[in-house]
């Protein structure tokens, strides 16, 4: 055995153990060390940055805005500065780069450790956790910071090892990849395809997007940010951090109560046109009621589809992306965010594939055969078909409870938590970026920062009263899911198959898998509960 297997295989003993290092790990294992903690990490990448390590295929970038986009701790934010008011994958991980070198996270981490063992010893009151690599850890605590879309989906396409030419998910995009005049299929017209479809479709000799439904993009807006915009702003970052903390999305905004038939059509038209203006998702939060009224819901889609349709000449394009007919309730499915989408779908060279009117049959070794008997042929297909989300990172890991039962076998009928950070049968274990949280409906950093932080305290409770173990009660579990799922109902969100309910992936259970009640309350309730531990047994040591 070489010593670098030995040293693998030597299991490293530590307090914590963190999963992944995007926003909510490098925040885990900043908080964990303040508490005076042994931390380590596995990450199953080569560096910091999570969604964004994996993320590099043309056009990538966030959709939530600066300056909120980033942790609040002020030695990291002091000394850097975005340059695009949406940051690309690019630059993301260069500020990944500054909160490692800043923070000084390497030490505690090791990289390329991709889990597949985490087994709970209840005699010795541990963790212990393996990795595809070789690597060992046990711990006393286990946080999971392994992301909300991690775990790529590739339906079952009948052939599609047949074909010839170039295949790639979007997650796991080659760098040195060229679509210059090359044929190119897209397939998919969700958040991702939305920006990879931008920019394929100025460079491909023919693109042609396969979809089902169109997404309803709002306009981004870019724009460049200045170093001097950032400085004179940079004295109010603690406060809108601290609003944004306090707020439904994460974003600062009150919960207004205006609903949109309080107003006349004049003035709702202004306000909408106002918001639509401003960019980002300002215009989806302008009126209180249109995710639960039907009524209303139609009223923001018809201004959308207007906004929208004056921007394509093709007619046929034009009601296959923006119907008059909506073919799905507003805002019920992610909404992303675009520069100049609608205008590349426009161009000559792209073509727009209904699947629900034309089904693809198989692949073959050219591309593909539609059911119509039509053949498409390809150099390169890009699977923009979506990820395993809210459990696939967790259900992939080899993660067992403290009898045995591997999660994905206990999830196997519906994915059920407590508060959204901790799963009964799983002691000392804690999760972030969840089911059952604000999650999908939320910025990143911030719902990280609450979830990341309440469970700090919490462990910090439990060490000063030198407890074993805390696990939450099946009751209580039973009764958040019950909560999570009653206040979906009120809601339009259940209606529409998505990512967002589980949609996407064939065989797992359909059920709302995002709070949607907002951060401030999210954090509420579970401080009510955290505070004296209610729903939870704690073992003394």
């Amino acid at each position: 055995m070489s010593d670098s297997q030995r040293a693998k295989t030597a299991a490293t003993d530590c307090d914590v153990l963190v999963v992944g290092t995007g926003f909510g790990g490098v925040y885990a294992i900043h908080k964990f060390r303040q508490l005076g903690l042994n931390i380590k990490a596995f990450e199953a990448g080569s560096d910091f940055g999570g969604v964004w390590y994996w993320n590099r295929y043309p056009g990538a970038r966030v959709d939530s805005e600066f300056p909120f986009y980033q942790l609040s701790i002020p030695e990291v934010y002091r000394k850097w500065d975005y340059g695009l008011r949406f940051p690309d994958h690019k630059e993301l991980r260069q500020h990944f780069a500054h909160i490692d070198k800043t923070l000084g996270l390497r030490k505690d981490v090791q990289f390329d450790a991709r889990v597949n063992s985490a087994e709970w010893n209840d005699q010795q009151g541990k963790w212990t956790v393996k990795t595809e690599a070789g690597h060992i850890a046990t711990c006393k605590y286990l946080f999971l910071a392994t992301g909300l879309l991690h775990r790529k989906h590739t339906p079952e396409f009948p052939g599609l090892d047949s074909f010839k030419g170039a295949i790639h998910h979007s997650g796991f995009w080659p760098e040195d990849l060229s679509v210059k005049g090359k044929r190119v299929a897209v397939i998919g017209a969700g958040a991702t395809s939305v920006q990879i479809v931008q920019e394929v479709a100025k460079e491909a000799e023919q693109l042609t997007m396969l979809m089902r439904r169109p997404s309803y993009c709002m306009p981004m807006q870019q724009r460049k940010i200045s170093k001097e915009e950032q400085a004179q702003l940079k004295s109010f970052y603690p406060n809108l951090f601290k609003a944004g903390r306090a707020s439904r999305t994460g974003f600062p905004s009150s919960r207004g109560g205006c609903k949109v038939f309080d107003v006349n059509d004049d003035e709702r038209e202004q306000l909408w046109e106002e918001l639509w203006q401003r960019g980002g998702f300002n215009f989806l939060f302008a009126f209180d009621d249109t995710a639960i009224d039907k009524k209303a819901n139609r009223a923001a889609y018809d201004f959308w589809a207007k906004k929208v349709r004056a921007r394509m000449n093709n007619p046929v394009k034009r009601d296959l992306m923006a119907p008059l007919e909506p073919p799905y309730l507003f805002g019920t499915k992610r909404t992303p965010l675009e520069a100049d989408y609608y205008e590349c779908l426009d161009q000559d060279n792209v073509e727009i594939v209904n699947l629900n009117e034309r089904p693809l049959q198989s692949f073959n070794e050219k591309g593909m055969v539609m059911e119509d008997g039509k053949q498409l042929d390809f150099d390169i297909v890009i699977l923009a078909t979506g990820f395993d989300s809210f459990s696939g990172s967790l259900t992939h890991m080899g993660l067992k409870n403290k009898d045995g039962v591997d999660i994905k076998d206990i999830w196997k009928d519906g994915l059920a938590t407590y508060l959204g950070l901790s799963i009964h049968g799983f002691p000392n274990a804690f999760m972030v970026y969840s089911p059952h949280a604000p999650t999908a409906f939320s910025n990143g950093p911030t719902i990280l920062e609450c979830q990341v932080d309440m469970v700090v305290d919490t462990i910090a409770k439990l060490e000063e009263e030198k407890a074993k173990s805390i696990e939450p009660e099946k009751a209580a579990e039973d009764e958040w899911c019950s909560l999570v799922d009653t206040m979906a109902q009120q809601t339009l969100f259940p209606l529409t198959s998505s990512w967002w309910t589980a949609g996407n992936i064939p065989g797992k259970k359909a059920q709302m898998l995002t709070y949607v009640a907002g951060i401030d309350m999210y954090e509420a309730q579970c401080r009510e509960k955290l505070d004296s531990f209610q729903g939870f047994k704690v073992v003394a040591a």
